[in-house]
């Protein structure tokens, strides 16, 4: 399967090869995506809207993530994680080192993007309950000061006498934005449950909508256009959709329960960047195998042709 253009893939055409522009010279960036799943009755994933003015897959449905910041690479980000250790995540990612920052960044942008805080007190396995509402508008004014930059969130999470939660959230799949857009991304996606006491609300900045959605039904409604999305996006609700409920999901994460032969792995098409080639296509054996800009460990269909 090739895609059409570009905006399946990446939210953006090819800004063009007129003038200076080489998309080779655009840096990649590690950043971290999260799936929160909850049974309502049947499971279902959060999704958000991104604003339309976004430089980066704008007015596309997304889950809730972003870019890996320095601040997310500190030993003071490492400290406030418990029951994850850097070697661990490291090697969970396939990393020498450094792992953990995709997990500080993933809960940090849940944070930010969909005020969910995916923390604990230290040695409680429940996560924070933030429905008494003087608990509610304390870390909303926190969540207001992290997105205007004036409060850190690591410092937060220590000031407040909780750790993040480094058990509850499982690394599913890894995708590399193609050539082409004005920003690249080496994105890792993880996948969680909703915790009980909280409540998602976007941000209305980088997001400005918010729905629980039923893999199927989100599926259905790309297909009519009706809900647009990137190639990653739609691969891991087909994944998703496999799964009855949120138990289900998260157990196959934490057993990896998909063999070796069925992880995806894609490539570059031989048409050139913006174009994806999957295993099973025909030209996959003559696609780049510099460019392998994917990989799902959870079994399960892929997008639709």
């Amino acid at each position: 399967m090739t895609e059409p253009k570009q905006v399946a893939s990446t939210g953006h055409t090819s800004p063009g090869t007129g003038g200076d522009y080489d998309p080779e010279s655009i840096p990649v960036r590690s950043a971290a995506t999260v799936l929160i799943l909850a049974d309502k009755p049947d499971l279902q994933v959060l999704m958000l809207k991104r604003n339309a003015r976004s430089i980066f897959v704008g007015d596309m449905w997304v889950y809730p993530g972003g870019a890996v910041d320095p601040e997310d690479a500190t030993p003071e980000a490492d400290a406030v994680v418990e029951g994850l250790t850097d070697n661990e995540a490291s090697e969970a990612l396939e990393l020498d080192q450094g792992g953990i920052a995709f997990w500080v960044a993933a809960l940090r942008e849940t944070f930010e993007e969909a005020g969910i805080l995916l923390a604990r007190s230290p040695g409680d396995h429940r996560l924070v309950d933030l429905s008494v509402p003087e608990l509610e508008q304390r870390f909303n004014n926190h969540r207001a000061g992290v997105n205007s930059g004036e409060v850190d969130f690591v410092d937060m999470v220590r000031r407040e006498g909780l750790v993040l939660d480094g058990t509850g959230v499982h690394y599913v799949s890894r995708w590399v934005t193609p050539l082409g857009p004005p920003r690249r991304y080496d994105t890792r996606f993880f996948v969680t449950a909703m915790p009980e006491g909280q409540q998602p609300l976007h941000d209305d900045d980088e997001a400005v909508h918010h729905q629980w959605m039923r893999p199927a039904e989100a599926l259905a409604l790309n297909e009519t256009d009706e809900m647009l999305m990137m190639t990653p996006t739609v691969s891991m609700l087909g994944r998703l959709a496999r799964y009855d409920n949120t138990a289900e999901a998260i157990a196959a994460a934490v057993g990896n329960t998909a063999q070796q032969d069925e992880m995806v792995r894609i490539r570059y098409g031989i048409e050139g960047p913006g174009r994806i080639a999957w295993p099973d296509d025909p030209d996959y054996s003559a696609a780049d195998p510099r460019a392998e800009s994917g990989m799902v460990r959870w079994p399960g269909r892929r997008p639709s042709k």
